[in-house]
């Protein structure tokens, strides 16, 4: 019953949002990307009035959430709702390694030793990929949460030829978490099996599972042949779309920028229901200022 109360909570949220413009009400921030503790990040979002936040890994170091012991899960879980905050997305790491069986294309020199290491560490996360899934989905219930992101492995030479194996991988996690009430998210990732729009809808056609959504990263694939506005957003198999991120690229770094006024517009057109999460993905140390610029960017393109 507990369940299944989650799953009709958790649902019902966005459903809130359907035909409404994307909004200041529809944003939402990923902590670790805006400041450099919980409390920071609070803060923030106070600052500029954001009710949603997206979680990864704890700001300023300590794990990344959906992993923590429940102790911590349910303190920060605390932390949160005193400070009228909701959790919108769950991002995790989970399938961003190695398919075991498959070389990356693009790999680092590595010694002989160093590449056993590798492959040793990466059959590990393999075999306990679904004993991470339960940790995620408790995660998921302590946060109140249903969406949970998941990677496609590490990119092939010809990834089109490599998803056949990745679905059936995806299906049994989707299966599990759907019966917990979690619906599992894939990202499209540059350094992934999954990067295009084009790829997202071809992943979703192996995968057809209603539990099975996409979160849609239109700076992901950048450099990857593929325009993010208008043609990747209309490869884009909308239906399962469950989450949208920008980042500061694109969005106040350029010298190519992403159309985020249209995109908003023809989401709510389209009737997406889900949020839209800032990654503000820095790496230069100018992560915080950065991170106010886009929120001075946002409130134009929202106003």
């Amino acid at each position: 019953m507990l369940r299944r109360n989650f799953l009709l909570s958790s649902l019902a949220s966005p459903a809130l949002y359907a035909g409404r413009r994307i909004d200041w009400s529809r944003l939402s921030l990923l902590t670790d990307e805006i400041a450099r503790s919980p409390a920071d990040a609070i803060a923030f979002c106070k600052q500029y009035g954001v009710k949603w936040v997206e979680l990864r890994g704890v700001p300023g170091g300590g794990g990344t959430y959906a992993f923590l012991e429940e102790a911590k899960l349910r303190e920060a879980a605390r932390e949160l709702s005193e400070a009228g905050l909701g959790v919108s997305f769950l991002n995790t790491p989970m399938l961003k390694f190695t398919l075991p069986g498959t070389e990356a294309a693009r790999r680092r020199s590595e010694t002989a030793e160093q590449k056993t290491k590798r492959e040793d560490r990466e059959k590990r996360q393999f075999d306990q990929r679904l004993d991470d899934l339960r940790k995620a989905i408790r995660a998921a219930h302590i946060f109140k949460v249903n969406a949970v992101r998941v990677f496609t492995f590490s990119r092939v030479a010809e990834p089109a030829a490599v998803l056949p194996k990745v679905a059936p991988i995806l299906d049994e996690m989707v299966a599990i978490a759907g019966k917990e009430g979690v619906r599992l998210l894939v990202e499209n990732e540059a350094s992934c099996n999954v990067a295009t729009s084009a790829e997202l809808k071809a992943i979703c056609e192996l995968v057809p599972r209603k539990g099975f959504g996409i979160n849609w990263d239109p700076v992901n694939a950048m450099g990857l042949k593929e325009k993010a506005w208008p043609d990747g957003y209309h490869e884009l198999p909308l239906k399962r779309l469950g989450n949208v991120q920008m980042k500061a690229r694109a969005l106040v770094i350029g010298p190519e920028f992403v159309d985020w006024k249209s995109i908003f517009e023809a989401l709510a057109k389209d009737g997406y229901k889900g949020h839209v999460g800032l990654e503000t993905h820095v790496f230069d140390g100018t992560l915080i200022e950065k991170a106010h610029l886009c929120m001075k960017k946002l409130r134009e393109i929202m106003a």
